[in-house]
């Protein structure tokens, strides 16, 4: 396991509405959402960074305004098909 440390200003913290207790939490959760909208993590594997179950990170993704699904409407058709 790695560990990242980071400086954020006190101004930071109080824009991010946040408290100081729930920072880090908050910033993986971030960190994850941000993630998984670039493609880059798997929704399993972005909930896994947040540290929280992944039916409880799909249902925060509407938090950050970040679509749950990444299917256009030919591969969600195409999905239901095969099924």
């Amino acid at each position: 396991m790695y560990t990242i440390t980071l400086s954020i200003s006190e101004e930071t913290v109080e824009a991010l509405q946040v408290a100081p207790e729930n920072l880090s939490r908050e910033m993986l959760l971030i960190a994850a959402v941000k993630l998984y909208e670039l493609g880059r993590l798997s929704s399993g594997a972005a909930a896994n960074l947040a540290g929280i179950p992944r039916t409880v990170f799909l249902s925060r993704l509407a938090d950050y305004g970040v679509e749950t699904f990444h299917l256009t409407e030919a591969e969600l058709a195409e999905d239901l098909a095969s099924v």
